[in-house]
């Protein structure tokens, strides 16, 4: 499959929405529910520890392996999308 100068804008478009979505989504677990929402979130617990505090400590670890399992699998599928060679 040859790769056309449009293919290759298109691609990189994807590759930045798609980046910046979970970059939007790394702010919010770990600024948001770590510090912004800390409060809210410290209404509820998980094992005995406040959730804004599980979140800072342990959810966002969660949250960032899951969203390079995400990017992983998601750019995977882009570059067969685009018939870029990865």
């Amino acid at each position: 499959m040859t790769v056309t100068s449009e293919s290759k804008k298109a691609y990189w478009r994807a590759t930045i929405r798609f980046t910046l979505s979970l970059l939007v989504i790394w702010f919010l677990v770990s600024y948001g529910a770590g510090i912004l929402f800390r409060e809210f979130l410290d209404q509820f617990s998980i094992g005995g520890a406040p959730l804004g505090f599980w979140f800072a400590q342990q959810g966002a670890i969660y949250a960032f392996l899951a969203l390079i399992i995400i990017y992983c699998i998601g750019m995977s599928r882009l570059e067969k999308k685009y018939g870029i060679e990865g």
